[in-house]
């Protein structure tokens, strides 16, 4: 019988397992959980995390499973050239498919900031539609209040105040420096796995993952300060709608992609990776490279503009 390690021919196949199917039932469970939080907090109602947090949970174990036996599996010389492209091409679609989500939610901040606001402050009929429609709104970025604002009040301060928008100096600011000091920090780890120093790969890899949760404390310091002092949350008229959705997904996918890190960090630590055998690093650092290009997006447009 061939080897899959030396016949290039041979596509390994793995056995049945339930890996897929229990996934999937945890990320319906975390997401549809999350929408009915959301859709509970937008009627003024407390709404509840324990269907998100099992589902997040099932996640967690699933994925933990998974992958600890796609390791093995490699560890074993059971992934060939053929299957090791596969790996390429699947996390290529992954990555692209990342764009398209984001690039969705950037056209909707493009679309309400330079479409929608001068269409409904505008001269003729469309500024009449706007009379009719919400006689009190004025055509200034950001929105801050809703046609009815019986249940979402404005909020006492804005978000244009310098206080959370002045970006130069501020935590916004520092999260840029810090997301692309750790494209830099990545890039030296995967130097170091082609040079064949482990010590370099582990100093590295480590920061790395360092800088990634800083940048998530970071953020919750934002969004404590924001809701707390600045009044924003995301029933906060269109604007807190897009500031939320935004960074909120991109602080998902930090985390996502730090904990990504982390566990190729571990296996750095037990002498996983070599030149020739280094793909699990080299997807989790593009994912990192993503992310970060998504934040230098985000910064540009929702903090800057």
């Amino acid at each position: 019988m061939a080897n899959a390690e030396t016949d290039s021919s041979v596509y390994y196949v793995p056995h049945n397992g339930w890996y897929p199917v229990v996934l999937a039932a945890g990320v319906m469970l975390m997401l549809t959980g999350f929408a009915s939080w959301l859709n509970a907090t937008s009627n003024g109602e407390p709404g509840s995390w324990t269907q998100t947090v099992i589902g997040f949970g099932i996640t967690a174990v699933v994925l933990y499973f998974w992958f600890a036996k796609v390791i093995a599996e490699n560890q074993q010389g059971l992934a060939n050239e053929q299957l090791k492209k596969s790996y390429v091409w699947g996390i290529g679609w992954f990555i692209f498919s990342e764009v398209m989500f984001f690039a969705a939610f950037f056209g909707a901040l493009f679309y309400a900031r330079v479409i929608a606001v001068s269409w409904l402050g505008g001269e003729g009929a469309k500024g009449l539609t706007g009379e009719y429609l919400w006689p009190e709104f004025e055509a200034v970025w950001p929105v801050m209040s809703n046609p009815n604002n019986a249940l979402f009040p404005p909020p006492e301060q804005s978000m244009a105040a310098p206080a959370l928008t002045g970006w130069l100096g501020y935590l916004p600011f520092y999260n840029t420096v810090i997301l692309l000091t750790s494209s830099w920090t990545v890039h030296v780890a995967h130097s170091a796995i082609k040079e064949g120093n482990r010590k370099k790969l582990n100093t590295w890899l480590g920061l790395t993952v360092l800088l990634g949760i800083i940048f998530l404390i970071l953020q919750a310091e934002e969004y404590i300060v924001a809701y707390n002092d600045m009044g924003l949350t995301l029933g906060s008229g269109i604007y807190g709608s897009t500031f939320f959705i935004l960074t909120g997904f991109h602080g998902f996918h930090v985390t996502l992609g730090t904990v990504m890190l982390l566990v190729m960090w571990l296996r750095g630590l037990k002498g996983h990776f070599t030149a020739n055998d280094c793909f699990g690093f080299e997807a989790a650092s593009w994912y990192w490279h993503f992310v970060d290009v998504v934040w230098v997006g985000l910064f540009i447009f929702v903090y800057v503009l």
